[in-house]
């Protein structure tokens, strides 16, 4: 059977470069478009359908497209972007090319800094403001129109519910979310959103002056993190998900204020600990009956317990594993540790000191590396 082809889809920035567009088109021509051809930074065109446009005035009107994420789907799958485009009054064939962009209703603000847009700006990207700036020069290209001066507000009716499923609050991005894209495509499984989410995190408690990251693999071991290390301020935890290299990519190249991050807090469960002390570099990657096979064999060299060996190489799940384990057999748990600090380091280049934290599925330290300096 032939693969299925995935789909493409676009990001909120190329959204509401659609909506501009085709509010300004209802503007400068009779027409009303159903859809609007969009041209990406990559340089590919696709068309985008309109949802809806509204006529407010000659000079001033409203349209929405909805966000299509293709067979990617994030937060922002099938939510409504729109633009709101008024024209100054100055004469059509005179006047500056101004564009002015603004953030309306759904459309966040950032109140931190160390983000790429500036502190008390909305946060629109550089991308979806080139794609917008983009769509007005062809429109008056096209059309002939030298000016006026046109003003933009980006609006997502739905911005602020769909923002509490985010950690845009966290990164200091309130009253809705943000307006993204680097080229306007979203690739299926490309992961760029997740990866950018956590580039901003490290990002903003870079430039809060914390040179110490707490990284978690998801909301749970997060949580339980946070129960464990209340010397650190909310903005240290990142949520790194399955990148465990890229994530120490991003901690090793982001520079604010020219520091760079120091430390690293890995703080995980069992069955990923597994998974990242065999060196995958992406952890939902790895199959489990091969990873509790080389359990199952490091359990038998380090204990010598053939009834633990057993267990494991039989264990349905890497937390099934971890119930023969913990708490009787520590050294095994130091020993997948170990592993697991040794591979990060060496993503790190030895460049940021690292810390493993093991958690039980009840959120207990069954191993930190911090009282384990030197493991046999």
């Amino acid at each position: 059977m032939a693969a299925k082809t995935l789909k493409q889809g676009f990001t909120t920035g190329a959204a509401a470069a659609a909506s501009v567009k085709a509010a300004l088109l209802a503007l400068v021509t009779p027409q009303f478009p159903e859809t609007v051809e969009i041209e990406f930074l990559t340089g590919e065109k696709r068309n985008i359908p309109v949802k809806k446009i509204i006529k407010i005035s000659d000079t001033c009107c409203k349209a929405s497209v909805i966000k299509d994420a293709g067979d990617d789907p994030d937060i922002t799958h099938k939510a409504e972007i729109g633009a709101k485009v008024t024209l100054s009054s100055a004469p059509l064939s005179s006047g500056p090319r101004t564009v002015t962009i603004t953030g309306g209703k759904g459309v966040g603000r950032v109140t931190k800094p160390g983000l790429e847009v500036d502190v008390g700006e909305p946060a629109i990207n550089a991308g979806p403001i080139k794609m917008i700036q983009n769509v007005v020069d062809q429109v008056r290209d096209q059309y002939g129109l030298s000016g006026p001066g046109v003003s933009i507000e980006i609006f997502v009716p739905k911005g602020e519910i769909l923002a509490k499923k985010t950690l845009n609050a966290r990164l200091g991005i309130l009253g809705g979310i943000s307006i993204l894209g680097t080229t306007g495509i979203v690739k299926p499984m490309s992961h760029d959103a997740y990866i950018a989410t956590i580039r901003s995190s490290i990002s903003v408690a870079m430039a809060k002056g914390m040179d110490t990251l707490v990284f978690t693999t998801g909301r749970r071991s997060e949580r339980f993190a946070m129960g464990l290390l209340p010397q650190f301020l909310e903005e240290a935890f990142v949520q790194t998900g399955d990148f465990f290299k890229a994530a120490i990519d991003e901690a090793l190249s982001t520079k604010v204020d020219k520091k760079f991050c120091q430390n690293i807090v890995y703080t995980v469960f069992f069955g990923k600990a597994v998974k990242m002390s065999l060196g995958f570099e992406h952890t939902h990657a790895a199959k489990s009956d091969l990873t509790l096979s080389k359990l199952a064999l490091w359990s038998r060299e380090i204990t010598g317990d053939e009834s633990l060996y057993g267990n494991i190489k039989n264990a349905n799940t890497a937390r099934h594993a971890f119930s023969y384990i913990y708490p009787d057999y520590p050294e095994l748990l130091a020993f997948v540790g170990k592993k697991v600090r040794e591979t990060a380091e060496g993503f790190a280049k030895n460049r940021i000191r690292i810390r493993v934290i093991i958690l039980s599925f009840d959120g207990q330290v069954a191993f930190d590396s911090q009282g384990f300096e030197e493991i046999p």
